[in-house]
């Protein structure tokens, strides 16, 4: 089930095991992802989300500075 957490549960989910995705294309990734987060571009997250984990929560950011 998706649902959109504020910081604290996100900071909490990844606490207790969960996975930090970051969906920015791949360039950007490398420039400015959090450590610890795994890069699948938003492009490719609807392909590859059978992939993920189903055995722990999910966290899924993308970071926008415009």
């Amino acid at each position: 089930m998706a649902r959109e957490v504020g910081r604290e549960d996100a900071r909490r989910l990844l606490a207790e095991g969960g996975l930090l995705v970051d969906v920015l294309p791949a360039e950007e990734y490398e420039r400015e992802h959090i450590p610890g987060a795994v890069s699948v571009p938003l492009a490719r997250l609807g392909r590859e989300a059978g992939r993920l984990p189903r055995d722990r929560a999910i966290v899924v950011y993308c970071y926008d500075t415009q």
